[in-house]
């Protein structure tokens, strides 16, 4: 019998994770969505500090884990789940920067497609663009799920950047064409997703309104995130 999987970034088997994995990007995150909504929470994994857990959630077995900052972590995280441990299912949860005037801080955002600025699709050797996106399964389940709790939200493309500190200043230029908001891991989970015939979605909050300045207040970054949390329970 051969030894169990682990990988060098996840300690545990592929047994001990759900197929549907919520994921933050904060490994804090990570450990207060296990201790406010899982039903007997288990550390599963603590490599590096990114914390995942196993729990339940209305009977389901439900895993958090985040997946750090930016498309290289994505990357490595969301492949050795996709392809390691058995996961068929990626919810990110996070903060973007909305760059349209439709949105305000505090809207959920579902990334339907994620344009990028990264070269982490140059791997694939594709003859062109490649252009990630969504499961229309768990896009479709998200917005009838938020159409049911009456919440607010915007689909449409989001900008995957490398950048956080942009000196080029032209993170806006892709507003113009229609990009709502701007994030930094969305790109490469759906393209793990698309290589490894699995699925993921995005649900984002706007934090920050990146035409007027506007950001959230830490009261509104408690309950707009809780309504993005309880959206991603909500299909997973």
């Amino acid at each position: 019998m051969s030894p169990p999987k682990t990988t060098p970034h996840i300690s545990c088997t592929a047994e001990q994770f759900a197929r549907t994995v919520i994921m933050p990007g904060d490994p804090m995150r990570s450990r207060f969505i296990a201790e406010n909504y899982l039903e007997n929470p288990i550390l599963i994994n603590n490599v590096r500090g990114v914390q995942g857990y196993t729990g339940t959630w209305q009977g389901k077995k439900v895993t958090v884990m985040a997946s750090g900052m930016g498309v290289p972590s994505m990357g490595i995280y969301s492949y050795e789940l996709f392809n390691v441990m058995g996961v068929e299912t990626i919810v990110r949860i996070g903060t973007c920067g909305g760059m349209q005037a439709s949105l305000s801080v505090g809207d959920l955002v579902l990334a339907q497609g994620a344009c990028t600025n990264s070269n982490y699709a140059s791997q694939f050797r594709l003859p062109g663009t490649y252009a990630p996106l969504a499961s229309f399964k768990l896009l479709r389940a998200a917005v009838e799920a938020a159409e049911r709790l009456d919440l607010r939200v915007a689909v449409g493309n989001v900008l995957t950047s490398d950048y956080f500190y942009d000196d080029s200043r032209s993170t806006l230029d892709w507003a113009r064409l229609g990009v709502l908001a701007c994030e930094m891991e969305a790109a490469a989970l759906y393209t793990n997703a698309a290589q490894a015939g699995k699925k993921a979605l995005a649900i984002l909050t706007v934090s920050d309104d990146l035409l007027t300045g506007e950001a959230m207040t830490p009261a509104q970054r408690e309950t707009t995130l809780g309504t993005m949390i309880g959206l991603a329970l909500e299909i997973a």
